[in-house]
């Protein structure tokens, strides 16, 4: 992905959706997979939702769901998504520039996949934001990408970026002692070049119960 000279988060994430007819594959991103197969369904907050592959896959598996993203290109394309799959009736999109604005409400489930940007995004205050929104007994659920390829040198990075860290990221979210966290890991998975040049990529995740 080359990065264009805009600045302005909005222009820049629309920009980003116009310029393919699809930008993401569709599939649900693997570590919500992972980590909320086994919740019960309830209700859920997708923030940074895209063209919708993970407010389709909560919603097969009885969620109802709020997605959330900055770019009305991609949501336009993920309400079709929706109505295309039979789940128009439950779930729900809001136009957000996260850190200005934020969906209302409390959902049992709130997750953020890779809700980082190369323009400018609070996204400390984004995820206490995200959770506040976790209502008690309900979930927060935060997947970070942890570093570039290995594969890419370091002139080849399309932007400079700073990676979260696990602990980094817990203590920017300054949770009270009626929360819990059961996944805190880093998880390293295969991501070859666009041209087929092996390496792998970690991914950081970020489980955690809000217990009262």
């Amino acid at each position: 992905m080359s990065i264009p000279q805009i600045t302005d988060p909005a222009e820049f994430w629309e920009d980003r959706y116009r310029s393919d007819a699809r930008v993401w594959s569709g599939n649900p991103n693997p570590l919500l997979v992972r980590e909320a197969a086994d919740l019960a369904p309830g209700t859920a907050l997708d923030l940074g939702c895209g063209e919708g592959g993970d407010v389709l896959w909560l919603a097969a598996r009885g969620w109802r769901v709020t997605g959330v993203d900055i770019s009305a290109t991609a949501l336009e394309r993920a309400a079709a998504h929706a109505a295309e799959a039979g789940f128009a009736d439950r779930v729900a999109f809001e136009r957000h520039e996260l850190g200005v604005t934020f969906p209302g409400g409390s959902f049992d489930l709130v997750s953020a996949q890779f809700l980082q940007s190369p323009v400018a995004l609070d996204q400390d205050g984004v995820l206490r934001r995200a959770a506040g929104a976790v209502a008690p007994g309900g979930t927060l659920l935060i997947g970070m990408h942890g570093g570039w390829p290995t594969w890419m040198e370091k002139h080849e990075h399309p932007f400079d970026a700073e990676f979260p860290t696990l602990q980094g990221v817990l203590t920017a979210l300054a949770l009270p002692d009626t929360w819990r966290v059961e996944t805190l890991e880093a998880v390293e998975r295969p991501s070859p070049s666009p041209e087929g040049k092996p390496g792998t990529r970690a991914d950081n995740v970020w489980r955690l119960t809000r217990t009262g």
